[in-house]
């Protein structure tokens, strides 16, 4: 049996104006700032303006992600127009894919089958240009830092420890490691250099955990950019570069409103990855999904280990937010990987390896509950290619262990597919919940990395090299100790180590490096061989994406 791509069956759909749905969502037309007849930014004086009650807030996350495939954004976009459905008002709170991702490997990231997010093609690609403007202001910054040394070095910093990279939303592994300035003496210091993706930006994090364009452009002050010559810090502040880099990002600033293929209102704007940033979209579209809806629908990137433990430990401690309900998504595909099974599997039934699988997904559930202390249910989001008796086995196994579980069809069936699932997030969200984070603000760096290591992880401890420990020591001097732990490490395992499937036990993490971003208000911190700027695979998503003589796209999946 053949299926529509994901793209045909976004362009088979006609859209509503932009007008209409934000009619639907309660946003007047003052507020509208239109980018054609489908995209709007939102003016961020609605949310001084309206006295509505904040609505309640649904996290949906998944299980350790594997090529196979989870469908967290799929789930996420099913489950609100299943809301839609039963009646509920709702808002969806999506991030912006990145252009790496787009054209390396997933070729598109705006949901899936009759669950997306449209117009997809403009969401996926230049959509209303904020990653282009995070990269200018992340540029501006790198080329004002050179610019001080070359006309003088009046702060006097020291070109060995400059920490701040200049970024291009590309997976490019050419631009890793770089030495730029060579030449003649007008064209600059010669100095080692780097970039990152832009997702992976500083700033890129201090534009989702922004309050208001004042707090900002005070975030981006403090944005530490290197260190002088006698071990001090050089901020953004200190190179008056905060000024020019707010005007750049202002429209930026403003969230994104698109809608669903069943014209449901959604928010999609900020894009942070979740294995090397905190991987949510932007405090202020969460807080006007909030505001607007009476539900508001989020994700955060990869597993629970990454994108809920941030979203937990360091959005919702940073924005002052309390999550009301957690939603688990789970794939059999997905499962059948932990379990052992290979890629090239994964479409014949194989009620083992499903069975040997679960404990990945009990981990993550654990966590949530016994961690975090929120209700939360598990979405197992059907595949065309999942047998009955594999969908059977994995419901049955979980009600076996206690663990709530839910079938979810939206992929197939859009809305409809989410009715029942949507019904359960209702009833999660009357219940009370008793939320904490897994670490407190007071305890040490070591400390906090420890506990989400042996608490969410499940691992033994951690391994700090000896570059890690003075690391450590340099940001507790300088004042940085209550900030939140923004771990950065393999989306694929439990571990650092992307071999280790399932729920593996008996590691250690390895801390190599720790940096912070005094902007953002967390210290980053490396693990295993994780890169800041990722390469193409061997065959590129791009390769596949066409445009033809009238100007439509095809490709993204």
């Amino acid at each position: 049996m053949s299926y529509k791509s994901d793209i045909e069956i976004a362009q088979s759909v006609e859209m509503k104006h932009i007008s209409e749905i934000a009619k639907t969502a309660g946003i007047k037309d003052e507020y509208l700032e239109f980018y054609g007849n489908h995209k709007a930014k939102v003016d961020l004086r609605i949310l001084k303006d309206s006295d509505k009650k904040d609505g309640k807030l649904v996290l949906v996350t998944a299980i350790t992600p594997t090529p196979a495939g989870e469908g967290k954004t799929t789930t996420t976009i099913g489950l609100a127009d299943g809301l839609k459905k039963i009646g509920k008002n709702v808002m969806v709170a999506l991030r912006e894919p990145s252009l790496g991702p787009v054209f390396g490997v997933k070729g598109g990231a705006a949901g899936g089958g009759y669950a997306q997010v449209v117009p997809m093609e403009d969401i996926n690609l230049h959509f209303t240009g904020d990653f282009h403007a995070i990269g200018a202001a992340n540029n501006l910054l790198a080329a004002m830092l050179d610019n001080h040394i070359y006309q003088g070095n009046t702060l006097n910093i020291d070109p060995k420890r400059i920490t701040w990279k200049r970024c291009v939303d590309m997976n490019d592994r050419q631009l890793r490691h770089v030495i730029d300035g060579i030449g003649a003496k007008v064209n600059g210091v010669p100095r080692e250099d780097g970039y990152d993706i832009t997702v992976a930006s500083e700033i890129m994090a201090v534009l989702c955990l922004a309050a208001d364009i004042t707090d900002l452009k005070k975030r981006i002050s403090n944005i530490i950019v290197g260190y002088t010559y006698d071990d001090k810090p050089v901020t953004a502040g200190d190179l008056k570069a905060e000024g020019a880099m707010t005007a750049l990002l202002k429209d930026a600033l403003k969230p994104n409103l698109v809608q669903t293929l069943e014209a449901t209102p959604a928010l999609v704007h900020g894009g942070p990855f979740a294995n090397i940033a905190h991987g949510c979209n932007s405090v202020l579209a969460t807080k006007l999904a909030m505001k607007l809806g009476d539900y508001a629908i989020t994700e955060a990137g990869f597993g629970a280990d990454l994108g809920a433990e941030k979203f937990l430990d360091i959005k919702c401690r940073l924005a002052g937010l309390k999550p009301s309900a957690v939603v688990i998504v789970a794939t059999i595909r997905a499962l059948k990987m932990h379990g052992g099974l290979a890629k090239t599997e994964l479409g014949t039934e194989n009620l083992e390896a499903l069975k040997n699988g679960i404990p990945n997904l009990l981990r993550h559930v654990s966590n949530i509950k016994n961690v975090y202390k929120l209700p939360s249910v598990v979405a197992v989001n059907r595949f065309p290619t999942d047998t009955d008796a594999e969908v059977e086995l994995i419901i049955s196994e979980c009600k076996k262990l206690g663990v709530n579980v839910v079938l979810s069809n939206v992929w197939a069936e859009g809305g409809n597919g989410g009715i029942e699932l949507a019904e359960e997030v209702v009833r999660l969200c009357e219940q009370e919940n008793n939320f904490e984070f897994s670490y407190t603000d007071d305890v040490s760096i070591k400390e906090k990395i420890e506990a989400v290591v042996t608490k969410i992880y499940g691992g033994d401890g951690v391994n700090f090299t000896a570059n890690a420990e003075a690391q450590i020591k340099q940001l507790e001097d300088l004042g940085f100790s209550k900030c939140p732990v923004c771990i950065a490490k393999t989306q694929y395992s439990f571990s650092d180590d992307m071999t280790k499937l399932g729920a593996p036990e008996g590691f250690k993490v390895t801390v190599r490096n720790l940096k912070i971003s005094a902007g953002a208000g967390f210290i980053v911190v490396l693990t295993g061989d994780i890169m800041t700027m990722p390469g193409l695979p061997k065959v590129p998503a791009a390769e596949k994406i066409d445009v033809d003589e009238n100007g439509v796209i095809s490709g993204l999946f």
